[in-house]
């Protein structure tokens, strides 16, 4: 299939301890991003890299495959996720191993499914981009952001202070879950978003970033608001 995915979990969590195999809804978080890269059926290789023994174990126990442990220099709080893929890409070129295309998924990422991950790669392929990721609208017109100067508040860009809300063109953020890529692009640019990136559009519903405690709440009442009448993706054991 040539295509492999890459769940980067490293063991080193400081606002949630333990975050990437904290109990989710009577799972370990990281055993959604697992599951939905296995039932996608695109994958040659789900593997996790990680530097914690209870990650891997934990991997493992859910169907992915641990290879290689990150390096020490790559656990740390300043290797970004670039720099973790690229080790990883270049790990397995050691023992001749070699990907057309990589899907980067975060571990805290519940509300990612096989049906995204296949749309999204059918976006990658069809469009020929270097990339393809998930992005949400945002909720109110980031044009009228306001911002604090001491204690005064004023306008960012003054000049939308009139414009109605409805007149302004949709803006997207970047949703946190998973990235699409074509390995040679990224090993030549060094960067997942490039000039050639496309995307996917997902509800607010089905999707939360996860950083504290109320984070991870909020993060569960959705999922059991959005799977309340619907049948939830397939679990495997």
């Amino acid at each position: 299939m040539d295509n492999i995915a890459i769940i980067p979990a490293r063991g080193g969590s400081k606002r949630l301890p333990g975050k990437n195999i904290k109990d989710f809804l009577g799972k370990p978080i990281i055993a959604y991003s697992v599951e939905a890269a296995l039932q996608s059926g695109l994958f040659e290789e789900v593997m996790v890299s990680t530097d914690d023994d209870r990650i891997a174990e934990t991997a493992v126990k859910y169907g992915a495959v641990v290879p290689f442990r990150r390096s020490t220099k790559n656990s740390d709080d300043f290797a970004t996720t670039s720099d973790v893929l690229l080790e990883v890409l270049d790990q397995y070129t050691g023992i001749g191993k070699s990907f057309i295309r990589a899907c980067c998924i975060y571990a805290t990422a519940p509300f990612v499914t096989a049906k995204k991950i296949q749309e999204s790669y059918k976006v990658l392929v069809e469009k020929r981009f270097d990339s393809v990721f998930a992005v949400l609208k945002f909720n109110y017109p980031i044009q009228r952001a306001l911002q604090f100067d001491n204690e005064q508040i004023s306008m960012v860009e003054p000049a939308f202070l009139n414009s109605r809300s409805q007149d302004l063109p949709v803006r997207y953020h970047d949703s946190g879950q998973f990235y699409w890529f074509n390995t040679a692009a990224f090993k030549l640019k060094k960067k997942i978003f490039t000039d050639n990136s496309g995307a996917i559009i997902l509800p607010d519903l089905e999707a939360q970033d996860i950083d504290d405690l109320n984070d991870w709440q909020l993060a569960e009442q959705k999922y059991q608001l959005l799977y309340k009448n619907k049948e939830q993706p397939e679990t495997h054991f």
